[in-house]
């Protein structure tokens, strides 16, 4: 029998909430060896003191990153049956700092069908939330899901 979770197995309005990760320089360092993105807001010190936060910050896309990890770090998200990413928006609301601790509240907001039998396509709503319960960062992201073969029918049409 097949445990792994599949497009029926997420009600709308289910929700999963991350484990949390601690940002660090190292991150930011890492992130701009890889990223190319060495702006001073996120490597200098003094003059990020001088900017409008007071401190450096993490890129905006350091931030998704890490949101992606979290939630694939959620109890059971190894069996779950994703076929593609398809997508998705994102609001950047407030920065994160280096020592912020942070997680991702995700939950099924809307499911349809494809047109290609056997998949599904699932929306999540997701939240990159602060150690001090402040939205970081917000945004939906669009998943093609694999739907239950039933009576072993290949093609997912019983």
């Amino acid at each position: 029998m097949d445990n792994g979770i599949y497009f029926e197995d997420l009600p709308i309005g289910l929700e999963a909430i991350s484990p949390a990760r601690t940002l660090t320089e190292a991150d930011i360092v890492n992130f701009c060896g890889l990223s190319g993105d060495f702006n001073v807001i996120h490597t200098d010190v003094e003059t990020a003191k001088e900017g409008p936060f007071g401190q450096r910050i993490a890129h905006g896309l350091l931030g998704l990153s890490i949101a992606s990890g979290l939630v694939a770090r959620n109890p059971g998200a190894e069996q779950h049956k994703l076929v593609a990413f398809l997508g998705m928006t994102w609001d950047f609301k407030r920065p994160i700092f280096i020592g912020d601790t942070v997680h991702v509240i995700q939950t099924v907001r809307e499911k349809h069908d494809t047109r290609k039998p056997g998949m599904g396509v699932i929306i999540f709503d997701a939240k990159v939330i602060n150690q001090v319960g402040k939205v970081c960062q917000v945004g939906e992201w669009k998943v093609m899901y694999a739907r239950r073969v039933e009576n072993g029918d290949e093609d997912g049409e019983a």
